[in-house]
């Protein structure tokens, strides 16, 4: 019987692991290295042309829903970040490889469109469960996931089509059969295929563990959850594609409830959008899919031929009336759930503030009524200063809560036609309309000083932390100088930079004429 190792080698050895593009090999790389700038990763993705105008045609979509066009690839990277340009650049450097040879049996098409399903619906999932993280991960790795299977049906061709049509659909058992007829699952071959790609473990481990997240006995939470998260994005695909979607529909919500509290509405909403995103992110990508119904038609579906093998005529009338009127009443719930929804979606699940999506249409509107009206705006980016050590000392508990706590202090001391917003992580952003760059660095300093100032309590232990801040004047009076909302961004960017490089726990602001001057604590 061969061992996890044999057949790992064997794949290797066998040419069967698919061959990174040079662009996403080598960004994999630089963006491990600490000195690697936005600058490197936006010159190196453009000298791919073909790239680059995917990327942007995606940057563009409703897939991120910018309200302006992302015109260039080094905006798009200060946007987005590194880790969702990184995220990018790996979908299309797979979804985009040459076909392999494989067995009869494998469904290649197919195969894509359910791990675009799979991506889809974790980054739905994720967005319900956790705002600390990055959601752009999570997506590769539920697109990569069942990547072990495209490498067994390559390197195993005949052998694995017995072993596809043994299992008929169901996961666990296919699992079964790659370990007794093989001698490792796919999950362990995606896992370690992904590690011979140099890929981060952030990417390594949830793609190994996906399908037993118990399995998982690490103590890094955030890698727990992105586990998880793979693993019910898994079984919402196999509710759509394995045509038996009431055998993973109960898992699902059972396993949902267990291992984030997720209550029935947001477990609906998930289960209702994801085959329309589906159909869209398939769009984006270059995929051509010919789509699925939705899952609550899926599982109505599947009911009604489960009930009509032992029904008389009469009953099966009945049924059916009672199924539409079913259906009726689902697409009312629907609506009113949606509708509510949608009141809430422009909220940072975590803070309470206004989410990153609503600072960009924010931002856009009121720099257009400064064009209209004459008035300058400033924009303010705040970071907590060193929150990734405090989170590694402390714990992320502790770290939510201080991300609340400011949160807090910040929103009350702003005007009411003020926005305060979390950009990402820990870093939030303030933009203040009708404001001149003096008023601007005086209201930074104020909020500065609150937070070096205030004592933070939480489960019995006091903690305090300091932020830096960097701000950036519009002036809607000069149309000469022609800045564009990324332009604004980059020079708060820049300043909140400069804070953090002479010492940190300062304001920093970026003047145009007499270029960069700071305040200090």
């Amino acid at each position: 019987m061969a061992t996890q190792e044999d057949v790992l080698k064997k794949v290797i050895e066998s040419g069967s692991l698919p061959t990174l593009s040079t662009v996403a090999s080598t960004l994999i790389n630089i963006t491990g290295k600490e000195e690697t700038t936005t600058y490197d990763i936006s010159k190196l993705i453009a000298q791919d042309v073909s790239l680059s105008t995917k990327i942007l045609k995606v940057v563009n979509s409703s897939f991120y829903n910018f309200p302006n066009e992302v015109g260039t690839i080094q905006q798009a990277v200060a946007i987005l970040g590194t880790n969702a340009v990184r995220s990018l650049v790996l979908s299309f450097s797979f979804l985009n490889l040459e076909r392999p040879r494989h067995g009869t049996g494998f469904n290649y098409e197919q195969f894509w469109e359910q791990s675009l399903a799979s991506a889809v619906a974790a980054k739905l999932i994720m967005a319900k469960v956790s705002s600390d993280r990055d959601p752009e991960d999570v997506f590769t790795v539920s697109l990569l996931q069942k990547l072990g299977k495209l490498i067994f049906a390559s390197a195993y061709r005949e052998l694995y089509d017995e072993l596809l049509n043994e299992a008929e659909g169901s996961e666990k058992r296919l699992q079964q059969l790659e370990e007794e007829r093989i001698g490792a699952n796919h999950a362990f071959i995606g896992g370690e295929a992904a590690r011979h790609w140099n890929f981060p473990e952030s990417l390594t481990i949830p793609i190994a563990y996906h399908h037993d997240p118990e399995s998982y006995t690490g103590k890094d939470s955030q890698l727990r959850t992105a586990i998880q998260v793979a693993h019910l994005a898994s079984l919402v695909a196999n509710i759509m594609y394995s045509g038996k979607p009431i055998a993973y529909h109960k898992p699902f919500r059972e396993r949902a409830r267990k291992m984030f509290k997720l209550d029935t509405v947001t477990i609906d909403d998930i289960l209702s959008r994801v085959n329309t995103e589906v159909e869209a992110a398939a769009q984006y990508f270059g995929l051509k899919i010919q789509g699925t119904a939705s899952i609550p038609e899926l599982l109505q579906q599947a009911n009604i031929e489960l009930s009509l093998l032992n029904m008389s005529y009469e009953q099966m009338n009945r049924e059916l009336v009672h199924a539409k009127m079913l259906l009726e009443k689902l697409a009312a719930e629907l609506k009113e759930k949606n509708s509510y929804l949608q009141g809430i979606a422009n909220l940072d699940g975590l803070t309470g503030i206004h989410n990153h999506r609503y600072f960009q249409e924010f931002l856009d509107k009121e720099m257009n009524r400064s064009n209209r009206l004459g008035n300058k705006l400033c924009l303010i980016l705040a970071d907590i200063d060193n929150f990734k050590k405090f989170n590694d000392f402390y714990g992320h508990q502790a770290g939510d809560y201080v991300l609340k706590e400011v949160a807090a202090l910040c929103n009350g001391m702003i005007r009411e036609y003020d926005l305060s917003a979390r950009y990402g992580g820990e870093e939030f952003v303030f933009v203040l309309p009708e404001t001149e760059l003096k008023d601007a660095l005086t209201v930074a300093e104020k909020i500065r000083a609150e937070i070096e100032q205030h004592k933070f309590h939480y489960d019995g232990d006091d903690y305090r932390v300091t932020s830096s801040f960097g701000v950036a004047e519009f002036d809607g009076n000069d149309n000469g100088r022609r800045i564009t909302k990324s332009v604004l961004i980059e020079r708060a960017d820049q300043s909140l930079y400069n804070a953090k490089k002479k010492g940190r726990n300062r304001v920093e602001a970026y003047a145009e004429k007499t270029g960069w001057f700071g305040r200090t604590k």
